[in-house]
C-alpha cells in the first residue's frame, strides 16, 4: 500500500527524523545570530572548549520549549483565540517528533553506557 501524502509507510520516520534535525540546525543557527557575542577568536576557542553536559541540556531545554509551545497554541485553540488548526497540529506534530528523537537519543546513550559497562578493564 502506497503511502498518502508522504505519511506512513517504512520511511517516515527516518524522514521526520531527517526534518527535525533541519529545523533544530535552523533554529541553533538563528539563536547564535540573536545571541552574538563579540569575541576575539583566540579568546572564543581558549575559552569554550565543547561539553557535552551543556550541549545536552540545551537540547533538552530545546524539546522543552518546543512542547511547551504547543501546549500553549493549543490550549489558546480550544480558548477560541487561535483559529488556525493548522498552525496547532504543526506545533504538536513538531513537540512529537522533538520528543521522539530525543528518546531515541537517549536510548542511544543508555545502550552506548551499557556498552561501556560491559568492557574489560
Amino acid at each position: 500500500m502506497n503511502p498518502v501524502g508522504g505519511i506512513g509507510g517504512g520511511g517516515s520516520i527516518d524522514q521526520i527524523i531527517a526534518l527535525r534535525q533541519q529545523i533544530i540546525d535552523r533554529s541553533k543557527v538563528l539563536q547564535e545570530l540573536h545571541e552574538a557575542k563579540p569575541a576575539s577568536p583566540v579568546e572564543g576557542a581558549a575559552s569554550q572548549p565543547a561539553d557535552f553536559g551543556n550541549s545536552l541540556r540545551d537540547a533538552l531545554d530545546n524539546v522543552n520549549a518546543t512542547q511547551a509551545r504547543a501546549s500553549g497554541i493549543t490550549e489558546a485553540y480550544e480558548r477560541g483565540e487561535v483559529t488556525d488548526i493548522a498552525k496547532v497540529m504543526l506545533a504538536r506534530q513538531e513537540a512529537g517528533v522533538a520528543f521522539e528523537a530525543t528518546l531515541q537519543v537517549r536510548n542511544k546513550l543508555l545502550s552506548a553506557y551499557q556498552e561501556t559497562m560491559r568492557m574489560g578493564i
